[in-house]
Order: C-alpha cells, then structure tokens, then sequence
C-alpha cells in the first residue's frame, strides 16, 4: 500500500492543532517551544506515515471513526477477525487522548503481576473500581471489563507492546497499573506501537478526514459522509465503530452538562468534542451519565499539563501553601480534587525526592518544560514555594516516619508508601484540579453495540472508547481509561467483523 503524508514531528506538538481544519494537508510543527508543553507524553520524536486520500475507496466492511487507542484496536481486531477495515480520523494525527495518558492501564490477575509476586484478583478490581465509581457503574460493562484486563495485556504483549513495569493509581488497593518497561508515560508508546501494527497489516488509516453523519439504510447502518481534501463523499460498510473520543475539549458541551465546570482548564486534547456523540444521538442512539464529567487532581494550570498519578503512585505526597498535608493523596480523583478546591487557595504542591524522580520517568519531561521547582534541602524547597520552613520540613520528618511504621496517622493513607521522601535534591510541582475525563456517552452493552433509548441494539453501529458511558460510573479510576479503550476496542472490533460476514 503507498502511503504518503510523512508527519515528522514531535507528537507533543501535534496536540495543537486545532479539529477538522487543515483536510488534505501536511501538517508539519509549526510552533515547538510553545506546543511541547501541551502533553505529558514524553516518546520525543514520532514519525508516522498516513494513508493517501487518493486511495479511499467507496466501500470497505467496517468504517472505524477516530484513530485513537480504541480505534486503532478495534481495527486490528477486526483486521484479524477477517473483515476489510478503514479507519477515518479527523485530526492531522492519529492517537487522540491515547496521546496524552500517563498513568498506564489498569489489569488484574495478569501474567506480569504474577511474576512480580503481585497478588491481585478479578473480584477485587471489579470490587474497587465499582467503590471508585460510587457505584453507579454499569455492572454488566464492568464485569466484561475486569474479566478481559489480563487478555488485553497479552494481546497487546503479542504485538511488541510490553507493559511490565507496575504501579499503583488511587482508589486501588495494589500494584495493577501497567507501563512500558522503563516506566515510562503509555500514551506516546502505545500509540506508537498501535499504528506500527495497523501499518503491518496494511490497514489504511486516514487523516484529516472528518467524518460528519453515520449513514442508515432501513434501519440498518450503511457507512458515513466524510468530508476529506476539501470534499463530502459516501463510503459505504455494513458497520460502523464509533471511537471518537469524549467531549473534554468542548467547552460549551461541558458546561452544558455540569455548569459549575466553566473557567477550569482542560487537559483534553483538542479533537475531543463530542462529535461521535452528537452523530449517534441523531440516530436515535440513548447516552447516558452526561453530567458525570471528571476532573483530575494534578494539572499544571498555565500550560494544561496533567501530572502524572504515576508521581503520586511512586510516593509523592500533597501539601497546601502552608506546607502541610491536607488529604490521603491516593484516594479517588473525585475526593482528592475536591480537597484542593477546599483549601483557601485552592491550589496545592506536589512534593517528592530524587528517588521519585528516578522511578516515574515522566518527571523528566516536567523538568524539561520547566514545571518544577528544586532544592538540594527540604528548607530550601519551602523557600522555593513560599512555604514555611519549618512546616514543610515537619511534614516530611512527619510522612517518613509514617513511612517506616507503615502507618499513616494523619490521613490514612494505605499505599505508595514504599519509599521514604529522603533523598535530595527534592522538587516540587504547583497543581489544581482541570477537566479530563467524560465518563458519560453513548450507552452500549457487553457486545459493545450501542442502544437505542427502547434498549435495543442499532444494526451495525458499535462504540468504544470515552465516547461511550456507564462503564466508569460517576468517577474514573486512574489506569482505567486505558484499559478501557483496548478491551472494548478489541470487542468492538471482533463484534463488527462478525456482523458483516453474517
């Protein structure tokens, strides 16, 4: 297959550009020093090849919409399951927020956990995730979800894709967040290792190629209308997989469903708006939990940027501009937002040590970009941050000794207490909460076929990813997006491939 559209740039920079603009062009980096500073993924520079839009045919089984995580599995997926795909992608890139995650993905009872010596079961990831989510979760999602983690880190073991360095989020009760080998940010790698596998099985996937109704033909699904190099064409496919992301980045949709969210900043990138959504709801298609839109704890607030939980789950602690702990830092985002916004100035530090810095990678890229402020001496820090020396240096003598007793008196805290925070030079990070997770969409079932408002299921019209709702209940869980999009992109994929060869 000729492939044209050579994109050499950093996928940091990429993350600016704005939806559906540029169809039919090269997109090339246009402003580095600024634009680094939009995502936490730190895989530096990405070279990727796109399909050429000479080459879009009239027909193929299943159209996929969006080229992020969820998208590109379900295509390999369906790939593999003998169906002809296509995968159509607004954006001059592909990965979506895939790009942009950081924590890892969320798997239980999986083959690297137990060669660490991890104990950790289905029950207990259903069990906490459900508790995380004030369960209002859908259970039956849920239940496929669990059950399906350890496949998913297989498959994408299969494919070059290894995630066997482990951590933990909050609301988790062990070590069941997996990462690249070196500890790494996923997004940057799992995009990079999905496409390298949609181009080995010659899959075409395209860019700028924005996609704006989903086609039916008494009552069946029968393609889209994509408008691509400056014109609308009909491609026709006997299903359709929606993985279009969330609506993060629309501003007005946010507000429209949770209005005390106006003025906070959002780590969305920006092709998130909700566009899967708003073409299936058209079809008749039912959405649920629109209002349960999640902020997350740790945003750098000048630049979006969110920080890792990977930072927290290494052994980071939160102080208020007082220099005092405030909260458990490894509880749910939900909780733990809330905290911050409860302080007077509703902003707090991110503090950790060089042996933090060592094992979440993703802090290097933070330095890099200048969003942390160092010290050789835990005094020298409070100076930094225009805390008291006194008691910041009272809460570290404080945390380490509940460190070593294993006992955290003060809040409660449970997990990532592995390592004391003792050894210079020490940093820290200032944070608020920002806009970062739709748990609300479209409502589909186990099949991952979406549900019409009666409960049925549309012919030929699938959905994974954050354009869908129900699984995460009123809260998400750190690592679960992730696992998330490739379980049910994976099903998506199988289900549409099945559907067209009946």
């Amino acid at each position: 297959m000729k492939k044209i559209f050579s994109n050499l740039l950093l996928l940091s920079s990429l993350l600016l550009v704005t939806a559906c603009g540029n169809a039919g062009q090269t997109t090339n980096s246009t402003s580095s020093a600024s634009s680094d500073k939009t995502t936490d993924t730190t895989s530096g520079a990405s070279e990727q090849q796109y399909t050429d839009p000479a080459e879009l045919k009239d027909t193929y089984d299943v159209i996929i919409v969006g080229a992020g995580g969820a998208g590109m599995a379900a295509a390999i997926q369906a790939k593999e399951s003998g169906a002809n795909p296509v995968i159509l992608e607004k954006m001059p890139i592909a990965g979506g927020n895939t790009l942009k995650s950081s924590a890892g993905m969320n798997a239980s009872e999986t083959k690297f956990q137990a060669e660490q010596g991890i104990e950790d079961s289905n029950q207990a990831f259903f069990d906490e995730t459900l508790k995380g989510g004030a369960e209002t979760n859908d259970q039956e999602l849920l239940r496929y979800f669990v059950d399906h983690s350890a496949s998913a880190i297989d498959w994408l073991d299969s494919m070059g894709i290894k995630l066997d360095n482990i951590t933990i989020t909050g609301g988790m009760s062990t070590q069941r967040t997996h990462r690249p080998s070196d500890g790494s940010s996923i997004g940057g790698y799992l995009v990079d290792g999905l496409i390298s596998n949609v181009h080995e099985r010659e899959i075409p996937l395209f860019v700028n190629a924005d996609v704006v109704k989903i086609n039916e033909t008494d009552g069946k699904i029968s393609g889209v209308q994509v408008k691509i190099e400056g014109e609308e064409k009909t491609i026709k496919a006997d299903a359709v997989i929606v993985t279009t992301g969330g609506f993060g980045a629309n501003m007005e949709m946010v507000v429209a469903n949770k209005p005390e969210l106006a003025g906070f900043v959002t780590t969305n990138q920006a092709g998130s708006t909700g566009d899967g959504i708003t073409m299936i709801e058209a079809l008749g298609g039912q959405t649920v939990d629109l209002d349960k839109i999640q902020i997350h704890p740790t945003v750098e607030q000048e630049t979006s940027l969110l920080i890792t939980e990977a930072v927290r789950g290494e052994g980071a602690i939160l102080v208020s501009q007082a220099g005092t702990r405030f909260y458990n830092e490894m509880d749910t985002r939900d909780k733990v937002s809330q905290a911050i916004i409860a302080l007077p100035e509703q902003y707090a530090y991110l503090i950790f040590d060089a042996g933090v810095k060592e094992r979440a990678k993703a802090i290097d890229f933070y330095v890099k970009e200048g969003l942390t402020v160092e010290s050789e001496t835990i005094e020298g820090l409070a100076n930094e941050i225009g805390a008291s020396e006194a008691d910041l240096k009272a809460t570290l003598d404080t945390w380490n000794q509940a460190v070593t007793a294993q006992d955290d008196t003060e809040f409660g805290r449970a997990t990532a207490m592995d390592n004391r925070l003792d050894k210079g030079p020490f940093y820290a990070i200032k944070i608020a909460p920002g806009i970062h997770h739709t748990m609300g969409g479209v409502k589909i079932n186990t099949l991952t076929e979406v549900q019409n408002k009666a409960n049925e299921s549309i012919p030929g019209l699938y959905a994974a990813g954050e354009v869908t709702g129900g699984l995460h209940g009123s809260n998400r869980i750190g690592g679960n997006a992730v696992a998330d999009i490739i379980i049910f992109g994976r099903q998506a994929g199988e289900q549409a491939a099945t559907f067209v060869k009946k």
